[in-house]
């Protein structure tokens, strides 16, 4: 038996182009955040692809939250303390419009069942980019919620994110004492999810129907679409 199955969200077990859905996700925020005082989208946004950009380079020092916020501020140049609230309410409300970009996926309950059959632990490893409030949603699109799984990531409890190595041993194959080499990686992303993976030895699976590969590389790994995963992990 495998020690643990981690599944990525958006793209993978939540099918999506990324690309797209970042686009209408800012349509949806900023129809929100202009009420807030936030009435210039493009700072707006900058401020947002720049607190990205901290928690990506985040050296695990502060929290991905702590890192987000900070770069935030400094583009927007506002404190956003009072607004964090706010921000937590549109994740559960009206970010939701942005469902439509998702596509189903009739292959999660079955999913779930099989990795539950094939490992000791079922972990989501969605990128700690979003808090807890915004994963909650995005499960919901597709049917599933925290409950489902033995842990979650989210952005006020990690300190590393994709595609650093570090996100996956501190904060899931260390915090729960999980053998890399015993559990298998599935994703969309061939950086984040796959080459980060492999520096800690650890399988992996490239799920291709909304595949990530920056720099075109070699797919060196076993991959296919997602319906044939599950197949994959049936015969693990």
């Amino acid at each position: 038996m495998l020690d643990a199955v981690l599944l990525d969200l958006d793209g993978t077990l939540l099918p999506m182009d990324t690309d797209y859905f970042v686009e209408v996700y800012f349509k949806y925020l900023f129809e929100d955040a202009y009420a807030w005082g936030y009435t210039d989208s493009a700072l707006l946004e900058k401020g947002v692809r720049t607190g990205l950009k901290a928690m990506y380079k985040n050296d695990g020092s502060v929290t991905c939250s702590a890192a987000f916020w900070k770069a935030f501020s400094e583009v927007v140049h506002k404190d956003p303390t009072d607004d964090v609230k706010k921000f937590e309410t549109f994740y559960a409300t009206n970010f939701n419009k942005a469902k439509f970009v998702a596509k189903e996926n009739p292959y999660v309950q079955e999913t779930l069942e099989v990795a539950r059959k094939k490992a000791k632990y079922v972990i989501l490893a969605t990128n700690p980019i979003f808090p807890k409030v915004a994963n909650d949603s995005r499960m919901a699109w597709i049917g599933v919620k925290e409950s489902d799984f033995d842990m979650v990531t989210d952005f006020d409890s990690c300190y590393f994110c994709k595609p650093n190595p570090m996100y996956y041993k501190q904060e899931i194959l260390d915090k729960i004492g999980l053998d890399p080499e015993k559990c298998i990686m599935i994703g969309n992303d061939f950086d984040e999810d796959i080459l980060a993976t492999r520096k800690l030895g650890m399988p992996s699976y490239l799920v291709t129907d909304f595949m990530i590969n920056r720099q075109n590389k070699e797919i060196d790994c076993p991959h296919g679409t997602y319906a044939e995963m599950v197949e994959y992990l049936k015969n693990l």
